[in-house]
């Protein structure tokens, strides 16, 4: 791994594709946003900061620069420092020579505008900026009280080869296809102080892609995520950038409660005021005003999984949800969630000829647009099945059509990946068939809908790749089938799922197992009763009605 010591000396020049890849990835952050940031996280003139470290990883050309220098200063007048006090104060580091430049600039002439003689300026303005890579420099680990800034947003494949393995090696949390704003999150939180805060305004995609995965299990184990304000559609930047940007503060220490805000494209100055305000009184636990909402959360929501995304308002209900009742897929109930079978080859697997082999290899098969309706019709087709009773693949001589077909359709079979990993199973499914599956009833969800749209099959049906379907040792299906069909249960979904062009959501297993369920022993007659005649009705107002009496609330928040 390529290391330094910090901020002892500038780094050599760049290699030119990665000065390109930096510069492309700079965005430059408005001045009332940084303000936001520094209130958020405590840096205030009031304090005596010349005591307290305040790290800056990526300066730019000084957009959080100027307004720290001038709190610096001004706490130093109001506590009665000269400025060589607070020379180990503040450090600010950046990779291109002329942002460093432009910044130490910048900072001089703030500081012999504020009246500060030019000894003393030049003493603390190079110790202070410095040339280097923030990833790469050698750091002591829990030395800053405060992290703050707006990382560089650059895809490590832009990043040359070399400079990228040694990103990897200093940042594990980098996996995958991950930005390099990554890393900085990653070295800026190992750097915090107990009770320390880092507050960036960056890219929000870590916290639902797969790439943030170790990040998020970083924070949820070792830190606290106190606030997060979902800044999509607000002018935080001095150019437009499709950057989905979030503010978030997050704190050395163990989880407390934390904030959820969501903003409108009229949030500025202003209203920034009005929301720090707003996040001052613990006694008020939620807001709506036209440019932002937020509400308070006992804690923030754990696990490396995706965080959910929805309004503040029903962040906290979902949490809530989730501290009280138990998930979906749960060993005591004996409720379980898969997927219906995946063939590789489906023109070879699947037929509506109930003939086309020998009768006991036809496997009568549920498809999506059997379930169109909310009832199940189905549309006789077939899976044509090689796996016996007792989850093992049938012998080919003991079923002559079956082999014969087969046969004829080798070529396209022995191509599939499947195949070719196992040649000697050739003609398997993707998927392994359970024996006992078709012959249980079962919710089947189809992986794609604009909502949520259980169907209930009694039997007697296997579940095409493009179905996922739920069993239970416990659960009468018919009033599960009607908490599903309910807004609560979309709701979870909703937060977690990939969403896709035109308001599609995906309906997959990883989703569905966020919902969260009462004990079906608690649900009173009454409501199960409704529960199951909205189910019937495909009434989903009523559905609803009704499980918010199931889960003890009196509304569901938009």
């Amino acid at each position: 791994m390529v290391t330094q010591a910090l901020f002892d000396v500038d780094e050599p020049p760049l290699p030119e594709a990665l000065q390109e890849a930096v510069r492309h990835g700079e965005v430059f952050t408005r001045r009332w946003i940084v303000e936001l940031i520094l209130d958020l996280v405590g840096y205030t003139a009031d304090r005596d900061l010349a005591v307290l470290r305040l790290v800056e990883p990526a300066c730019g050309e000084g957009a959080f620069l100027g307004p720290i220098v001038e709190r610096l200063s001004k706490s130093c007048r109001a506590h009665g420092r000269s400025l060589s006090e607070a020379v180990g104060s503040m450090r600010a580091l950046d990779l291109l020579d002329e942002n460093v430049k432009r910044s130490r600039t910048l900072v001089r002439d703030r500081l012999t505008a504020d009246g500060w003689e030019h000894r003393e300026v030049d003493a603390v303005v190079r110790g202070w900026v410095r040339q280097g890579d923030y990833l790469l420099a050698a750091h002591s680990a829990g030395d800053a009280d405060f992290v703050v800034g707006n990382p560089p947003y650059i895809r490590l494949e832009d990043v040359p080869d070399e400079r990228m393995m040694a990103y990897r090696s200093a940042c594990p949390t980098m996996g995958g296809r991950a930005d390099v704003y990554v890393g900085f999150y990653e070295v800026g939180l190992r750097s915090l102080k107990p009770g320390g805060k880092l507050g960036f305004i960056c890219a929000d995609r870590w916290m639902r892609n797969q790439y943030g995965r170790r990040l998020r299990q970083r924070v949820t184990q070792r830190y606290s995520m106190d606030l997060v304000i979902v800044m999509h559609d607000v002018d935080a930047f001095h150019d437009q950038v499709a950057a989905y940007p979030a503010i978030t503060i997050i704190r050395n220490g163990v989880q407390g409660p934390a904030i959820a805000a969501d903003t409108t494209r009229e949030f500025g100055q202003s209203e920034a005021r009005d929301l720090l305000r707003w996040t001052a009184d613990p006694a008020q636990k939620a807001v709506t005003a036209t440019a932002f909402k937020a509400s308070r959360l006992p804690h923030w929501f754990p696990g490396e999984d995706s965080w959910p995304s929805a309004s503040p308002a029903r962040l906290a209900v979902l949490e809530e949800l989730s501290d009280r009742f138990r998930l979906l897929e749960d060993e005591t109930t004996g409720t379980r969630i898969g997927i219906g079978v995946a063939t590789g080859a489906d023109k070879v697997f699947i037929t509506d000829r109930p003939d086309l082999v020998e009768q006991d290899r036809m496997l009568p098969l549920a498809m999506v647009r059997d379930t169109t309706t909310g009832r199940l019709d189905w549309g006789g087709m077939y899976l044509v099945n090689p796996w016996n009773a007792t989850g093992g693949l049938v012998d080919l001589a003991a079923y002559p059509r079956l082999r014969a077909y087969f046969v004829q359709h080798g070529a396209a079979l022995r191509k599939r990946h499947v195949a070719v990993k196992q040649p000697e199973r050739w003609y398997k499914t993707i998927d392994k068939v359970d024996p006992r599956l078709n012959a249980r009833p079962k919710l089947l969800l189809p992986d794609m809908k604009q909502v949520i749209h259980p169907v209930l099959d009694e039997g007697g049906l296997y579940p095409h790749h493009n179905l996922y379907f739920i069993v239970s040792d416990t659960w009468d299906l018919r009033v599960l089938g009607g908490l599903l069909l309910s807004n609560v249960a979309e709701a979870f979904v909703a937060a977690y799922a990939v969403k896709m062009r035109g308001g599609t959501l995906r309906f997959q297993a990883q989703y569905l197992r966020k919902i969260r369920v009462p004990d079906p022993a608690e649900i009173d007659e009454e409501t199960s009763t409704a529960l199951t005649a909205a189910f019937e009705r495909r009434d989903v107002r009523a559905a609803t009605q009704a499980a918010l009496r199931a889960y003890g609330l009196e509304e569901l928040p938009d």
